[in-house]
């Protein structure tokens, strides 16, 4: 009986094991793949709305002009694809060593940064400033004019700047849609995070009914089993013993059987 009840217990116990396990490493790959999911959304999200606050939001709160470096003029200090933020600055603050985005021709788009090697003043007051690319050998042509300055470089940014070639293009609205999309995309993955672990904690509180379930069923089995192997024991026992019974009956009767042939034999003689 004891035996039964041990090997079937045993046997329920590895089959929980094993399915615990199969179902630990189900849910171990599927939490790396969420977390691994919801790290590259987050950090995408975290990039496009720090662009989206150096490209837009500061330069339109400060009134500053977003630029990008296309020439080698500045190398190595703002190599091309170098993102500028250009602020308005009152002339009487501009030194010598500031970087200046000026108009080449004033009230033009077209537009030069480089740095003040010299400011010289006019007897009416007004200031005129040369400029000197980094990287070139001469100075600017001509001098800039108040007119034509457009403000001092506030910060900048290496590379960036391509981006804000696609961003303040003809296509100001990408930046805002993108960090829009990121942000639905890391609700829809936070949710499903919260209904993933729900799911979880159900699939948990199941397994371990069933597996008391199972192993009461089972433990039932075993000493079910055990007693109609005692009990099957027991009647092949009683029938051993009653044939050898009757086999005993058999073999007097026969003895009986043959003294009184042998008398029978003796009288006719």
């Amino acid at each position: 009986m004891s035996t039964g009840t041990s090997s079937g217990g045993g046997g329920i116990g590895a089959g929980a094991r094993a399915g615990a396990g199969a179902r630990a490493g189900r849910t171990g790959w599927r939490a790396v793949v969420h977390a691994l999911a919801l790290g590259l959304s987050t950090g995408l999200l975290v990039i496009v709305a720090g662009l989206a606050v150096v490209l837009i939001v500061i330069p339109k709160t400060t009134g500053s002009t977003p630029l990008t470096v296309l020439t080698q003029s500045m190398d190595p200090t703002l190599p091309p694809g170098t993102l500028l933020v250009v602020r308005p600055t009152p002339v009487a603050d501009i030194r010598i060593g500031d970087v200046v985005t000026y108009q080449i021709v004033s009230g033009q788009p077209a537009v030069i940064s480089h740095r003040v090697v010299s400011v010289a003043s006019t007897s009416d007051g007004s200031r005129t400033f040369v400029l000197k690319g980094d990287n070139n050998a001469l100075a600017d042509p001509e001098p800039v004019t108040a007119a034509q300055v457009r403000g001092v470089v506030w910060y900048s940014l290496p590379d960036v700047g391509l981006v804000n070639q696609l961003v303040n293009g003809s296509r100001t609205w990408l930046v805002p849609a993108i960090a829009g999309v990121l942000l639905a995309y890391g609700a829809v993955m936070v949710t499903m995070g919260v209904v993933s672990a729900a799911r979880r904690r159900g699939a948990r509180g199941s397994g371990r009914a069933g597996a008391g379930a199972g192993a009461g069923a089972g433990a039932g089995s075993g000493v079910g089993a055990g007693s109609e192997a005692v009990a099957v024991a027991g009647g092949g026992a009683g029938v051993g013993r009653r044939g050898h019974g009757r086999g005993r009956g058999r073999s007097r009767l026969g003895r009986g059987g043959h003294r009184g042939h042998r008398a029978h034999r003796a009288t006719i003689g």
